[in-house]
């Protein structure tokens, strides 16, 4: 039996150490690297195989993005990761190609589709996404010989049991869709080894955490499990919580920052006017390509026939529209053939297009979130690009709102012919010292400091009537009543409350 630690300053040190250890062990620990973060200046840095470093030449690739740079090491190592990344910096990279590795020993020609279960589940929010990260597996994996395969609503069911069915090991889905397989028994999750939840806090956005809650308990305990958030709520935390065991934290610029590629343009006008600004903005600043973001469906179709009919081409997408429209609409957008597409946010997580110029806020998103969503369909992979937004009178608390949470200012101009109301200037010419501080909540210690140095203010002055104490009338002898004349009918007798008449006799 070892004898105990001696008393002193050594036992001391040694508990510390103990204590340390415990506190990194039940946190978000930094990349754990042996010899400390090292920055690779190229794939081939990254340790991945061969046929991976030949596919991401045959892309255009040569020097890893910083997500990239820290995410894929970790991964290849087996551990769960939190990633944190401004959208467009390559992270659907950073978690395809690792997982494509340490899927690689799985490959095979067999035909039999018992030898081609799924091993990796990408869970995404919108079908524009899946669609997407489904692509980048294939051109990442096309060398490996493991089977990829997409599933998402909107279109006919049948070709994807068909797919299922032949065998798939990499799985990239929408989660209403996945769990509509699951429950016509077209896809078995029993033996998942990587899952990956791609936009985790759109997911939360749009309602799927109760279906996020059902495919989780249909994985296998033992996994690797990579979430991927462009924000960082409350909720992704709590959901990281519970999904990931001692996550690595990968964060390559602050909570909700902004690229600085993007430049951030806000004009006033008046809301009636704001469709011929924007016409004007396509005209004379000759934006070949743009995206403009809606509030809602119908606002996106109004808004996209309008500019047609100004002799503008427009296209519309958004969630009404079937999967076939929406994936031309995108096409002729990528391509060229049409100028300005309109959508609502259901477009803002789905979009990669090479060198966008331009994105432009129609109106402003209810949420700020939404904004840095939205304008992360520009300034990507080290292209620069802009955010305008048109904005009116009734949206300056949005801005200001949007404006904390990127935590900048966003310069605004007014366009001559175009100019707002002189009530919509002086609200949205408003600087934040110029607002009123908010009052903190009661009872915090804010508020509870603060109350034995206030200065307590006039009470306004009240008739005395209300605030004089009650003071009993003086007995007042009844008046006698009148004598009656006639028959007397008898006294009607009220039954005692919740008691009833005693009987008599």
């Amino acid at each position: 039996m070892a004898p105990p630690f001696p008393a002193g300053p050594l036992n001391l040190v040694l508990r510390g150490h103990i204590k340390e250890l415990i506190q990194r062990q039940s946190s978000f620990a930094p990349v754990p690297l042996s010899a400390g973060p090292m920055i690779a200046t190229s794939f081939s840095d990254l340790g991945l195989l061969p046929q991976l470093l030949q596919a991401v030449i045959d892309k255009g690739y040569t020097e890893p993005s910083p997500i990239q740079a820290q995410a894929i090491p970790v991964i290849l190592q087996g551990l769960d990761v939190m990633g944190g990344a401004q959208t467009g910096t390559g992270k659907t990279a950073g978690f395809t190609l690792p997982l494509l590795q340490r899927l690689a020993p799985h490959a095979n020609t067999s035909a039999s589709p018992a030898r081609h279960p799924v091993r990796a589940l990408i869970l995404t929010p919108t079908r524009e996404l899946a669609a997407q990260v489904a692509e980048s597996v294939r051109d990442y994996g096309k060398h490996l010989g493991l089977r990829p395969g997409v599933v998402f609503g909107g279109v006919d069911i049948v070709p994807q049991i068909q797919m299922l069915r032949a065998g798939v090991e990499v799985l990239v889905a929408t989660p209403g869709r996945l769990l509509d397989h699951v429950q016509q028994k077209t896809v078995m999750l029993g033996q998942v080894e990587i899952l990956v939840l791609d936009e985790a806090d759109r997911m939360l956005d749009m309602g799927f955490m109760p279906d996020i809650r059902r495919i989780l308990a249909l994985l296998p305990a033992k996994r690797q499990s990579l979430l991927f958030s462009a924000t960082f709520s409350e909720e992704i935390k709590r959901l990281a919580d519970n999904m990931l065991h001692q996550p690595v934290l990968i964060e390559v610029a602050r909570p909700n920052a902004m690229t600085e590629l993007v430049s951030h343009e806000v004009h006033p006008v008046r809301r009636e006017r704001k469709r011929d600004l924007l016409a004007h903005l396509v005209r004379t600043q000759n934006l070949q390509q743009v995206l403009v973001f809606g509030g809602t469906r119908l606002g996106v179709n109004r808004l996209a026939y309008q500019l047609q009919k100004d002799g503008i081409h427009a296209s519309a997408i958004h969630g009404d529209k079937s999967q076939v429209e929406r994936i031309q609409a995108l096409a002729d957008f990528k391509s060229g053939k049409t100028p300005v597409l309109v959508a609502t946010d259901v477009a803002a997580r789905g979009l990669d297009i090479q060198e966008l110029p331009a994105v432009i806020n129609f109106e402003l998103p209810g949420a700020p979130e939404d904004y840095v969503h939205r304008i992360g369909r520009t300034g990507r992979a080290g292209s620069t690009g802009r955010a305008i937004s048109l904005v009116c009178a009734d949206e300056h608390e949005k801005l200001a709102a949007i404006e904390k949470f990127i935590k900048q200012r966003i310069p605004q101009t007014i366009i001559p012919g175009f100019e707002p109301d002189a009530s919509g200037v002086s609200a949205l010419m408003h600087t934040e010292r110029e607002r009123p501080e908010r009052r903190p909540d009661r009872g915090s210690s804010l508020t509870r400091g603060a109350r034995a140095h206030s200065v307590k203010t006039p009470a306004k002055p009240v008739d005395s009537i209300f605030s004089a104490p009650y003071v009993p009338s003086k007995a007042v002898t009844p008046a006698a009543e009148p004598e009656r004349t006639g028959p007397q009918k008898p006294g009607r007798q009220v039954a005692a409350l919740l008691g009833g008449l005693r009987k008599s006799g």
